[in-house]
């Protein structure tokens, strides 16, 4: 048992009648005094199950690497703002990784590190352990180089809502540099490490990769291991590889991939794990490419970026590929569908949950869990509007609803997971604008609530129905206009993540 869990132990005394009272009104049970006393007495023994919990040694995850406590940087050693904080940590002597420069984004765990998910709601707190993501990457080789700022709560595809301020462009200061992985495409860009660990739930690898300018993949649902990360869903849920080429995410991918030992139950220790880098021929030939007309001209398109990735789709002939126009309808509608999946598993992670989600037969740091579970108490007006615009919303519809609208928009993504099939059994990977704008401008500090919230989530349109489905989808750059970045997105079937990056790396090889 670690000094922090000693220090810590609590007792754990009978429920009160007082409590029971409470409880009994929030479950719409209608107890007599009497009756209270009788429930009183019945549950009093279990509360000796609870204490011998408390009592035992919380398994923990070994953290094998030394590490620097590290610090914050000041604004001149920070001018993007993307730096969360700084500390050196060497893996081993070598290995797929040796000599590589990598970051992790601020809603995973480092043992020794603090970790504020973007939010002052946790400030102050320092994971006893490492993500698994972590310690591969370690395993691996590599060289931690610190935390990158997130989005608070990783609730934006706008870089303007992490308390610690905005994470700007790297192209252009004044704008923004994508979300919620913002501070790790911006480190990349502008060349302060070779390679990040993204989180993706709406778009949160792909969208800051096309504001700012790099590569990013969020895997097959399932094929990284999301154990110690801070969740939102757990049906969306997932980490992947941002870097500055499409052979280093595949590198990356090689490394992070893979079953954790039943730690994470949305993997399937069926979906198999592929050598990534050898699927980079340089070419596409004998592959089909469908550019999908639905996602273009969609509302809040620019031309000029519609035009772009429609060009550079085309230009995938070039490598070797058959392009074709195809139409799915139902992307139009798959963001909404998407949404309403997520609510109430967003609820659920946020409140009833602790931070952990509904993680049966899968581990929980549990020493997030605990800090989380005071401090969203004490520090709930310390959440981001679009977190409290979420939870507000989510919470009628439940007590309104239970849960029908969200276990029908689950029954809905099946249908929308099918319709994508469809279209994938005639071509080998489906192409449209990452985002269908370019990087917008930074609200002013003087911004209200509603112009954070306006700013957060326009760019999901195109990106978020793929973390539904769990499709392999990636965003590669393809070109710069009026000085932004235009972002292409790859999508590929189920666990055919080796086919979209590929793709990707033929049409790296085009150049220009």
């Amino acid at each position: 048992m670690s000094e922090s869990e000693k220090s810590a132990r609590r007792e754990i005394p009978a429920p009160s009648i007082d409590e029971l009272r409470q409880s009994a009104a929030t479950l719409n049970f209608a107890f007599s005094e009497n009756e209270l006393e009788m429930f009183a007495g019945l549950v009093a023994p279990m509360a000796g199950d609870y204490a011998l919990v408390e009592s035992m040694a919380d398994p923990r995850l070994p953290v094998n690497y030394p590490r620097e406590a590290g610090y914050r940087p000041e604004p001149a050693e920070n001018t993007l703002n993307a730096w969360y904080w700084k500390s050196t940590i060497a893996g081993a002597a070598g290995g797929k990784l040796a000599g590589k420069r990598v970051v992790v984004k601020d809603n995973v765990c480092v043992a020794g590190l603090p970790m504020m998910n973007g939010s002052n709601v946790w400030e102050g707190f320092i994971p006893e352990q490492d993500a698994t993501v972590v310690s591969r990457v370690l395993d691996a080789g590599g060289e931690i180089l610190g935390k990158a700022v997130c989005e608070n709560f990783c609730f934006s595809g706008g870089s303007h809502t992490s308390a610690t301020g905005p994470v700007r462009n790297p192209h252009n200061p004044e704008h923004m540099s994508g979300g919620s992985s913002s501070g790790c495409a911006a480190l990349i860009v502008a060349g302060e490490c070779d390679m990040a660990i993204g989180g993706d739930q709406g778009g949160s690898i792909r969208m800051p990769s096309s504001f700012s300018g790099c590569y990013g993949i969020k895997p097959t649902y399932g094929l990284v291991p999301y154990t110690g990360a801070f969740p939102i869903d757990q049906g969306v849920d997932h980490l992947g590889p941002m870097a500055g080429s499409v052979a280093d995410c595949a590198l990356l991918l090689e490394v992070l991939a893979g079953w954790d030992d039943g730690r994470d139950p949305r993997q399937d220790p069926r979906l198999e794990v592929k050598p990534y880098t050898r699927a980079l021929s340089g070419d596409a030939r004998g592959l089909s490419v469908g550019i999908v007309s639905e996602g273009f001209g969609t509302p809040g398109s620019e031309a000029d970026v519609d035009a772009m990735v429609r060009e550079q789709a085309l230009r995938l002939s070039d490598a070797g590929a058959t392009v074709k126009e195809v139409s799915i309808p139902a992307h139009t509608q798959a963001p909404g569908i998407m949404l309403a999946s997520i609510l109430e598993g967003t609820l659920a992670t946020f409140t009833d949950f602790s931070g952990a989600g509904p993680n049966p037969k899968g581990y929980a740091f549990t020493d997030a869990v605990r800090f989380y579970h005071e401090k969203r108490k004490t520090r709930a007006m310390e959440m981001p509007v679009t977190v409290k615009t979420v939870l507000l919303f989510a919470h009628v519809m439940r007590e309104r609803y239970g849960v029908y609208y969200s276990a029908k928009a689950q029954n809905l993504v099946r249908d929308l997971r099918a319709d994508y099939d469809a279209a994938l059994a005639e071509f080998d990977v489906l192409v449209m604008p990452t985002t269908v704008m370019k990087a917008l401008r930074i609200p002013g500090p003087d911004a209200g609530d509603e112009e954070i919230m306006a700013n957060a989530l326009p760019m999901i349109g195109n990106t978020a129905p793929f973390d539904a489905t769990g499709h392999p989808s990636m965003s590669v750059p393809a070109g710069m206009s009026g000085g932004l970045p235009v972002g292409m997105m790859v999508t590929g079937r189920t666990g055919e993540d080796d086919v979209v990056l590929r793709v990707c790396h033929a049409y790296e090889q085009l150049g220009g």
